[in-house]
């Protein structure tokens, strides 16, 4: 499935997400200070239970039952997985999994920055589908937030040297002729800025595709190729030099083996470029559309050959651009002013 545009979400949905998932019990106490915030004692150890509600590089935070928010830090000793049943492990996630909206269970030790520095993180494989839905949702949304209230800013500014233009016009056609031919000139050049502008501003919640990119796997292999390396440092670089721009990254399997193994080997093989792309290229997180496996689904070729399996062995990339942030800037053409003679 391809998606050329990401449409607003009404922002209390969101919000209403976040609160219920952050109904978890907490399973350690600690003194906390007015701003609601937990310090954890260097070397103390601790478990916690609550919903993240803010997720950084290499941290995140963590809201118990109270209130209370703890920053957790992850490390290269963090085992990160879902909850196992009789004698089973769980299994095992990318670091990068950990979103907005998740319930998490986690042990650790306090460091001595006052954070708890993560040993063990455990949640449920439902969860992690609902923040996935979530994040998908938030996070497009508050990028396109930031850019339209910027916008809105540099609109009004733009409005109030118009205003002051406008008067200096209106003083100057009473006192010469030709001058209100000029000032009229000018009048229609400042509506058709402001009508470009409102156009542009119209538009910022449209996306479209700039680049679109695949790399392939080995069968039953998440691991990276030179080949795959080069093709997401290409694109990445894109990406830095583009305004507004979002990644989608989705995964794929061909159709040997079980359904479940697929969409778990085709969502570590999405994890996998995330961890490239961020790890090497510092894209920001908040960059990322929540990448996702879709195991078998949408080959781009038959499965029936061992070169269309090869194909459907794949992730994609897209770079994605906002629409408002691209168009050419309006500009404003006073015509030529004159006092006849």
């Amino acid at each position: 499935m391809v998606f050329t545009k990401h449409k607003m979400f009404a922002p209390a949905v969101l919000i209403t997400c976040l609160l219920v998932f952050s109904a978890s019990p907490i399973l350690a106490q600690d003194t906390t200070n007015p701003a609601g915030s937990r310090t954890v004692a260097s070397g103390q150890k601790m478990k916690l239970k609550g919903v993240v509600t803010r997720r950084d590089s290499d941290t995140f935070t963590v809201r118990d039952m109270n209130g209370v928010d703890t920053v957790v830090r992850l490390n290269d000793r963090t085992s990160v997985k879902t909850k196992g049943g009789f004698l089973r492990g769980g299994t095992n996630y990318a670091q990068t999994s950990i979103l907005r909206g998740l319930n998490v269970e986690i042990e650790g030790r306090g460091n001595g920055s006052g954070e708890l520095d993560a040993e063990k993180i455990r949640f449920n494989e439902s969860d992690m589908r609902v923040a996935r839905a979530v994040e998908s949702r938030a996070a497009p949304l508050e990028e396109r937030a930031s850019d339209t209230e910027n916008k809105l800013s540099q609109v009004e500014a733009n409005a109030q040297r118009l205003s002051g233009q406008l008067e200096e016009l209106a003083a100057v056609s009473n006192a010469a002729r030709g001058g209100a031919k000029a000032a009229q000139a000018t009048a229609d050049a400042a509506v058709a800025g402001v009508n470009a502008t409102n156009e542009r501003i119209s538009s910022l919640d449209d996306y479209q595709p700039q680049q679109t990119a695949a790399v392939n796997f080995k069968s039953g292999s998440a691991v990276l190729s030179p080949e795959s390396k080069t093709t997401l440092d290409d694109i990445a670089s894109k990406a830095l030099n583009a305004k507004g721009y979002v990644l989608e990254v989705s995964g794929y399997a061909d159709s040997r083996g079980s359904i479940n193994l697929n969409r778990q080997l085709s969502q570590r093989r999405a994890d996998a470029v995330i961890r490239y792309l961020v790890e090497n290229h510092n894209i920001p997180l908040r960059r990322i559309i929540t990448p996702f496996g879709y195991g078998e689904l949408n080959p781009v070729a038959e499965n029936t050959t061992r070169e269309g399996r090869a194909q459907n062995r794949r992730v994609d990339i897209k770079l994605l651009v906002n629409k408002g942030l691209t168009a050419p800037a309006p500009t404003m053409n006073p015509g030529t002013s004159g006092t006849g003679n």
